[in-house]
């Protein structure tokens, strides 16, 4: 896989490199600014930008927006220093794929941008953990419904969630219409998306495609 990393920095560009390289990655560039980033996108043609969203220069929202428009079939994945879940939010509707925080592992790095490329899926790995009690709580969730949306961002059917929590169907259905009200969500995608951008699920082996 051919990447372009985009990092103001030059330790975290060069940690980046050496942890990409070892996996077999192909880095067809670095670039210290986002002008010097969209240059050598539309010259080297990378399958991957591996953009931070702190660069000098145009701002990192805008320079998604720049490469999804211009360059299509160029796949963004965020690296970025907080965890915040608007930012994540904003990352993914303004394009990106996956958004990978910092703290992530050298040796996990590797990992998670192929997820996040191959899969169709919203993907943010890194994320510290939260009480998963407190986020219910915030939101109104019961316990039940929490054990449910979670399933669902794992990528279960409600046949199969019911079998796993000993309840009937239409239970979850019952569960899943609370939790969209409560959440103001409309489908089973954006279920799983609020699980993973508030931390819930942070282990890739887990997140599953939910396009």
């Amino acid at each position: 896989m051919q990447v372009l990393i985009a990092d103001g920095h030059p330790l975290m560009r060069f940690g980046v490199r050496r942890a990409l390289e070892a996996d077999g990655f192909e880095i067809v560039g670095e670039a210290a600014s986002s002008e010097e980033m969209l240059s050598l996108v539309r010259r080297r043609s990378p399958e991957v930008v591996l953009l931070d969203l702190a660069m000098p220069g145009k701002p990192g929202l805008a320079c998604i927006d720049q490469i999804v428009a211009e360059h299509p079939a160029v796949r963004v994945v965020v690296l970025a220093e907080t965890a915040e879940p608007e930012q994540i939010e904003a990352v993914f509707k303004h394009g990106a794929c996956g958004y990978v925080v910092k703290n992530i592992e050298n040796r996990d790095l590797p990992s998670a941008i192929r997820q996040a490329v191959n899969r169709t899926a919203y993907h943010a790995y890194g994320l510290p953990a939260l009480r998963q009690d407190s986020v219910a709580k915030a939101a109104g969730l019961t316990d039940q419904e929490l054990a449910v949306v979670k399933a669902v961002a794992r990528g279960l059917t409600n046949q199969a969630i019911a079998r796993e929590l000993f309840v009937t169907e239409q239970t979850i259905k019952f569960h899943l219409t609370n939790v969209y009200k409560k959440l103001r969500l409309a489908n089973r995608t954006e279920a799983a998306r609020w699980v993973f951008q508030h931390g819930l699920i942070t282990d890739p082996a887990l997140e599953a495609d939910i396009a």
